[in-house]
């Protein structure tokens, strides 16, 4: 999910292609943004570099040319784990809510027509009928989620369904274990751009126990987990997946700096905690889950 500085950036050229276009130089922007567009693509993913941990992982457990789904898929190209696998063959369904999104995502994919397209908003009410609209197979490779919202009931709702090997899923990775939360489904919801979305890394393990899943590794903010009848290595505890994957990585605070502002958060007990973020989501109470 872009925030940040990255947010920053793209609110400024966004500005200034909006200027363009008053000015009448409205067929020149596109004409950049869909060359711009088109040299990330080449290039592969734009992000963090969640990538290479897939590669390992795909590789220990044998997969190849399997099916992707990947639901917000943005632009096709930004915060991709999905593109290189699509660029090497593998079958697949892109989902992208936002209108604007998804027309940057039929571009970059239209070259790829084993990857099936879809103009939604995944809810838990349609994410089942949804992979059996565009025949997903009920095994298949890699699932890739991360809605900025209630990312829990989706996924939960899917995994009654549906049994992917490798399941690669944003938390919020503010909430250090065992803290549980979780944003309550609601049709309405839509986020802010705050810190209120997604799941902690403890309320997602929780899940992918109930349903046969470990965690295999954790990296910043994207939880990589796998099926405990497939997986070659050792499953984390939340704790050390957590410690290892984002508390002491010494460059956390530089990639997420907006998280400066909760650092305290990480030396208080545990009642301390709970009572941190009870209070900084004030504003929302009612609208999630919280325990440990």
């Amino acid at each position: 999910m872009p925030r940040a500085p990255t947010t920053t950036i793209l609110e400024t050229l966004q500005g200034g292609a909006r200027l363009a276009r008053r000015a009448g130089l409205g067929r020149l922007v596109d004409t950049a943004g869909i060359a711009q567009l088109d040299y990330r693509a080449r290039k592969g993913r734009v992000g963090s570099g969640e990538e290479a941990i897939l590669g390992v992982l795909l590789g220990e457990l044998e997969i190849r040319r399997d099916w992707v789904v990947d639901i917000a898929a943005c632009d096709g190209v930004t915060n991709s784990n999905s593109l290189a696998l699509y660029s090497t063959g593998w079958s697949g369904l892109a989902v992208e809510g936002s209108g604007a999104s998804f027309a940057w995502l039929s571009h970059v994919y239209r070259g790829h027509p084993d990857v099936h397209l879809a103009r939604l908003w995944v809810t838990p009410t349609n994410a089942v009928d949804l992979l059996r609209a565009y025949g997903v197979p009920r095994e298949f490779g890699l699932l890739n989620l991360d809605i900025d919202g209630y990312d829990h009931f989706v996924l939960g709702a899917l995994l009654e369904a549906y049994r992917p090997v490798v399941i690669c899923a944003e938390i919020n990775e503010m909430f250090a274990p065992p803290i549980k939360f979780t944003v309550r489904y609601d049709p309405e919801y839509a986020w802010a751009g705050d810190r209120f979305f997604g799941q902690s890394l403890a309320k997602l393990d929780e899940l992918g126990q109930a349903h046969g899943y470990a965690i295999a590794e954790v990296y910043y903010n994207n939880a990589f987990l796998v099926r405990t009848d497939r997986l070659r290595r050792d499953p984390l505890s939340p704790a050390e997946a957590y410690r290892s994957g984002y508390l002491d990585r010494a460059d956390r605070l530089e990639r997420f700096p907006w998280n400066a502002e909760v650092e305290s958060i990480h030396s208080l007990d545990l009642d301390g905690k709970l009572a941190f973020i009870r209070s900084l989501f004030a504003a929302y109470e009612g609208r999630y889950d919280l325990s440990t």
